[in-house]
């Protein structure tokens, strides 16, 4: 079955119907999904769902993902409908199935934690905010989220899609050398023409979420806009004192697998633990 026809992938488990304790007893592909828990116990009832992007895998955000587990998060890392298969799928996908397989995986978490986190990159970063606009995750980290085009050309995709199936992909949007994000060689012009429609949606909503936010935004980013930060900042309803904007001076889009990871991973810790401190 496609990942566009099931909003959550069957989940890995032990024999015992349990998620294995590490994302490497997963199976070894990097795009495959991943429900697991943490790997010690220093945060016990502590989730967090891992969002990836538009055309990529979780392979973008699987260090990330590593990351929270070693750190006693329980995390849900899902493979959104349409992608980790063949480009025509994601053609076929709305972007509502999107929305409802975050939601899924949130509400999944939420079951069986008392604080859930939501991590999330380009069209993860906007899909957290929708869902942060209905639910109430414990705080949101967001790596250049994307709720505007840096291509003018995109707002005309809906026209576009009916004498253009793809165009080339942008992927791989990385400063280091040897990574890769597993991301679809084309976009679909469809894809495209929901893609709006989601930032559209999650722009609207903006004023709704409250979750502490912090956002990192690469200095050179040639996928995602300043103008999605400005956006961003000017409508969300996040007090200020709980907001944060870190910005990265070597990575390019992808960076969750670029040179500023590991302060990505290390600030997110940090803001998370700050924002369950002024919670409880």
């Amino acid at each position: 079955m496609s990942a566009s026809s099931n909003p959550i992938q069957p989940r890995a488990t032990d024999d015992d119907g349990v998620p294995p304790p590490r994302l490497s007893h997963l199976p070894a592909s990097l795009t495959a999904p991943v429900m697991a828990r943490p790997t010690s116990g220093k945060r016990p009832g502590v989730a967090a769902l891992v969002i990836h992007g538009f055309t990529s895998s979780p392979a973008s955000m699987r260090p990330w993902a590593e990351f929270l587990l070693d750190a006693g998060y329980a995390v849900s890392l899902p493979v959104l409908p349409g992608h980790c298969t063949s480009w025509p799928d994601l053609a076929r996908t709305p972007w509502s199935a999107w929305r409802a397989a975050v939601r899924t995986a949130f509400d999944e978490l939420q079951r069986n934690h008392d604080r859930v986190y939501v991590c999330g990159l380009s069209m993860g970063g906007a899909l957290a905010l929708d869902l942060a606009a209905r639910r109430s995750p414990a705080g949101l980290a967001l790596v250049n989220p994307a709720l505007t085009f840096a291509n003018p050309t995109a707002h005309a995709a809906r026209a576009l899609k009916l004498g253009i199936r793809s165009v080339a992909a942008i992927a791989n949007d990385i400063a280091r050398p040897g990574q890769d994000e597993q991301a679809y060689a084309r976009t679909p012009m469809a894809a495209v023409d929901q893609l709006g429609r989601l930032m559209r949606q999650t722009t609207a909503t903006l004023p709704q979420v409250t979750a502490p936010t912090i956002v990192f935004r690469s200095a050179i980013d040639h996928v995602v806009p300043e103008t999605s930060v400005a956006v961003l900042q000017r409508r969300l309803g996040t007090p200020p004192s709980q907001r944060h904007i870190v910005r990265l001076e070597k990575s390019f889009h992808v960076a969750t697998l670029d040179h500023d990871d590991e302060r990505i991973f290390s600030e997110t810790l940090r803001f998370f633990d700050a924002a369950a401190a002024l919670r409880d």
